[in-house]
């Protein structure tokens, strides 16, 4: 490894054990977002807000991917109660520092079954294999590509693309 990409990591790791921990939801709010809770929201309440609090992960760095499967009040249940709860370093907002949060990425056998019957391709189907192997379905919603991305992020901040 080349000595400045070695000094480069040490640094993220020294940045890393000494950051704040913190979660998205107290950043947003910090931020001046209201969250309410799913349950005080009606359906076109709730999509408004989902967006905002998607657009406001984008600004803070935090990109959210396979959320296809989940209808918008669904996946604005589980960043309300779970995904935003959670703790994670806070690092200063840089083109180098992104957070990808994976909607199936736990590993378990629930979110596997989500990524072979939504989003794996044929050729990640095949090489999977197993007898267990869900059918393959389009999924019920289709936000995904209208999700903000790094690299949108990224070409908007410095107007032309990286």
């Amino acid at each position: 490894m080349p000595q400045t990409l070695h000094e480069q990591f040490m640094e993220y790791i020294a940045a890393f054990e000494e950051a704040e921990w913190v979660t998205a939801f107290d950043l947003l709010v910090q931020g001046g977002m209201e969250l309410p809770s799913p349950e005080a929201l009606d359906d076109t309440q709730l999509t408004t807000k989902l967006w905002e609090v998607i657009r406001g992960l984008a600004m803070l760095r935090m990109f959210l991917a396979c959320t296809n499967h989940l209808s918008d009040r669904e996946l604005y249940d589980k960043l309300w109660h779970d995904v935003l709860r959670e703790e994670g370093p806070l690092f200063p907002a840089n083109s180098d520092t992104v957070c990808h949060i994976d909607l199936i990425g736990s590993g378990s056998e629930e979110d596997e079954e989500l990524y072979l019957r939504y989003y794996a391709n044929e050729k990640t189907r095949n090489e999977w294999g197993g007898n267990d192997m869900p059918a393959r379905q389009a999924p019920p919603f289709d936000r995904d590509r209208h999700l903000p991305s790094a690299h949108q992020a990224e070409w908007h901040h410095s107007g032309q693309p990286s």
